[in-house]
């Protein structure tokens, strides 16, 4: 019996209604360690060049990693995979909660979907029983209506995963959701589900998971928990969830404000952290296991905008795109949006760009109010804001269907000069953390395989000169100590950039969170990593081996994005980037430069070991023991 994994992977041919349990050899486990990495290795081998990624022919994966249901901070996570209906390239998104734990307490560590049913269907997973039933009676209900319906049909305790309304109408950046408030959220996998007629994943299991030294991780338990007040970042974090930084984005002019225009909301504090725990906070939650408990759940009772609990609460993207993107200041209006996306099952990075986009288009003359449908979408019209979103997820009249295709379609259909508005790399509406500052994040956000995005890399003041010794003393067990000036993009930044990246990907291919492990600020460092996975498994595994864990997914990606004919000619920013931000705070008239742009691509992919077009070599793939993959 192995320790940490089940060694199990359920095979699912929707077309045939066949099931099958693979057990892979321990070297596979620890060549991938599990998550995207181990997904990539399937949706490659079985998926063919050029599929439809709405047809049969797209694999969809769902993985665990390696630690998965420990009993450890920071390891419920699910990497969910697919060729993406937003780039036509690889899709990817992960999300925590509890349903990843009970997937591996189910006895599974991952799934592997094939095929479209005839029907739709869900799969329900028992303790190693596995049955696919009719969902007919589940469609066009709300997420939470779908938890309550699955609870008194399998199992009270079940943890569900599952695709909502928004993808029925279509919407291209319907997320996944579990627990009704976690999203496996960016490139579409929600529509990706749909389109295979596989509406929920529910599963229920008794198993525990075996570690290999209770010792090492009752030892990590204790140190974890008192580290916390003494880490600036992680105490934020505990305190205010990721809606702590909305205060410091917007003193640093990285707030991106009116559709990424300006750098700063002069309404900041309404939307903040700190308000929101002072006034509409009702409880921290968690993930499993974890003692973090950084998922804000927020209640509203009275006024226009009632919210209820069990849609849980704004993160810091959310209190982005649906706040200072779109000039809004009311943060129940945010709060609201935020459930209308938990409850239909879309993207709220997406959907809140799509909005503050065509809100640019309307007050720039791009689209008329007839367009509109009568609605008066300027920024700050919190109330234009809720009645878009809620045509947008229910299909409603041909605004809402069109502003579901995402900005980036809408804007070749309108054409008119939209295009100048837009914020989207690969498709992907770009995330709250603003490149023109955070120079390195240009770069990632260029060259990330799924489009722009803000947990691929570590953010650029981590290496800028002035940062203290406890984040640069962690960066030093990836080999990096030569922090660089303030707003740059040096060959040092790119080598930054290329580094953390790798650990991140590394964290997405163990299934493991990005604010509990991580290269500088979070609840545990590189090594601490290491010895977790090591504590959990009984491996022996080092730093460098995780990083070149990182290099495997990375490369995995990149060569299917290159069969699918995505290369340097993706690795584009849009020109929005390269205008002069607006406003009068710190980074007021900053922009990037094509020149910086291009030579940071150069620099990278020599570093990456890939060809001048972006394209892994076969010497690094032969390297990485990936030569299988072309």
């Amino acid at each position: 019996m192995p320790n940490g994994y089940t060694g199990k992977i359920l095979h699912v041919d929707l077309t045939k209604g066949a099931m099958t349990v693979e057990e892979p050899n321990e070297a596979f486990y620890r060549k991938y360690l599990g998550g995207s990495a181990m997904g990539m290795h399937y949706i490659l081998r079985d998926m063919p060049k050029g599929a439809d990624a709405l047809g049969p022919d797209n694999v969809l994966t769902l993985f665990t990693g390696v630690a998965t249901g420990a009993a450890i901070s920071g390891q419920s996570r699910l990497c969910a995979n697919a060729k993406s209906p937003i780039s036509g390239g690889i899709g990817d998104a992960q999300s925590g909660g509890f349903f990843p734990a009970e997937l591996k307490f189910a006895g599974l560590d991952g799934i592997v979907v094939k095929g479209k049913s005839a029907k739709p269907v869900y799969l329900c997973i028992i303790d190693g029983k596995y049955e696919l039933r009719d969902a007919s009676h589940l469609l066009g209900k709300l997420s939470g209506e779908v938890d309550d319906i699955m609870h008194k049909e399998v199992d009270p305790k079940a943890e569900i995963l599952q695709h909502g309304i928004g993808a029925e109408n279509g919407v291209l950046y319907s997320s996944l959701v579990s627990m009704s408030n976690r999203h496996n959220g960016r490139t579409g996998m929600g529509l990706v589900m749909a389109s295979k007629n596989l509406k929920a994943v529910v599963v229920r299991g008794k198993g525990r998971v075996k570690v290999a030294n209770q010792k090492a991780i009752t030892e990590l338990n204790r140190i974890g928990p008192k580290a916390i007040p003494e880490n600036g970042d992680m105490d934020g974090l505990a305190k205010h969830g990721t809606a702590v930084v909305v205060a410091f984005n917007h003193t640093i002019g990285t707030l991106p404000t009116r559709n990424y225009n300006e750098g700063q909301f002069e309404d900041f504090e309404p939307i903040s952290g700190e308000v929101m725990t002072e006034t509409i906070l009702k409880e921290r939650d968690t993930c499993y296991a974890c003692v973090v408990k950084c998922k804000r759940v927020v209640e509203i009772k009275d006024g226009p905008y009632k919210v209820d609990a069990r849609y849980g609460g704004p993160e810091y993207e959310t209190l982005g795109t649906f706040g200072s993107y779109c000039g809004v200041k009311d943060l129940a209006a945010v709060s609201l949006a935020n459930q209308i996306c938990n409850e239909y099952a879309v993207d709220t990075i997406a959907a809140g760009a799509t909005i503050a986009f065509a809100m640019e288009c309307y007050e720039k003359g791009i689209i008329t109010k007839e367009q509109t449908e009568g609605i008066d979408l300027k920024f700050g019209n919190a109330e234009a804001m809720i009645e878009v979103l809620y045509k947008i997820v229910k299909s409603e009249g041909e605004f809402g269907k069109t502003l579901g295709m995402g900005s980036e379609r809408v804007a070749a259909k309108w054409g008119n000069g939209a295009d100048e508005c837009l914020i989207t790399v690969k498709g992907a509406e770009s995330p709250a953390h603003m490149p023109q500052a955070k120079r390195s994040l240009a770069l990632i956000y260029a060259v990330n395989p799924f489009g722009a995005d803000h947990q691929s890399s570590e953010h650029d003041p981590y290496y800028e000169e002035g940062v203290g010794d406890f984040n640069l003393d962690r960066l030093k067990e990836i080999g990096l100590g030569s922090p660089q000036p303030a707003y740059s993009l040096t060959e040092e930044k790119v080598l930054f950039a290329y580094k953390t990246q790798l650990f991140y990907s590394m964290l997405d291919s163990a299934s493991l969170c990005q604010f509990v492990y991580g290269p500088t600020w979070t609840l545990y460092d590189a090594q601490d990593t290491a010895n977790m996975l090591n504590a959990v498994t009984g491996w022996d595994i080092s730093v460098d081996e995780l990083l070149e864990v990182g290099a495997r997914r990375l490369n995995l990606f990149r060569v299917f994005n290159a069969r699918e004919g995505l290369d340097r000619k993706a690795d584009k920013l849009p020109k929005k980037f390269f205008k002069q931000l607006q406003g009068t705070g710190p980074t007021a008239n900053f922009k990037l430069t094509h020149e910086e742009v291009e030579t940071a691509l150069d620099n990278y992919y020599r570093i990456a070991g890939w060809s001048n077009d972006g394209v892994p070599t076969q010497q690094t793939l032969e390297k990485l023991d990936l030569a299988w993959a072309v």
